[in-house]
């Protein structure tokens, strides 16, 4: 497996090879409406550089945007998202997001509040068109990986 991780802290990502040959980029993000954006930026050269088509880079990236969109929007920090491919079959790119799982109900409305309807609420529908699974599990630490998988071929 080699590890890719990124922090804000440091300005290019670390590489590690490990013993498969998996493909693993891995970032925390700081939980704020700009951690999308940030997201963004720093997994395009990654899904780039794992030899995707620019359409294919573009549907990673949507599905990445909408699913750490709405860690910040409806759920507790940490925000970390983890995208991975599996050795020598670039067939699908596997895109987790793990946060602190949901808001408690007197902060559930967050920073969208102050969007107009028409700005939200589309998230599910473009993941479930762009992907071919997706779902959320729960670790024993009480936190919550959103996971989908997104075509690469």
């Amino acid at each position: 497996m080699t590890t890719t991780t990124f922090s804000p802290s440091s300005p290019e990502p670390a590489l590690q090879a490990t013993e498969t040959g998996d493909l693993v980029f891995s970032l925390p993000l700081e939980h704020n409406m700009l951690a999308p954006s940030a997201a963004r930026h720093a997994a395009r050269p990654i899904l780039e550089s794992w030899g995707l088509a620019e359409d294919q880079v573009y549907d990673t990236l949507l599905v990445i945007s909408e699913l750490v969109t709405n860690a910040v929007a409806h759920a507790l920090p940490p925000v970390l998202l983890r995208l991975c491919a599996a050795a020598g079959d670039m067939g699908q790119i596997q895109v987790h997001v793990r946060d602190g799982g949901p808001r408690p109900a007197a902060h559930a409305a967050g920073w969208t509040a102050t969007r107009s309807e028409d700005e939200h609420g589309r998230g599910e529908a473009i993941i479930t068109t762009l992907t071919h699974r997706a779902g959320a599990d729960c670790d024993s630490d009480g936190l919550i990986d959103h996971w989908a998988a997104v075509d690469a071929v």
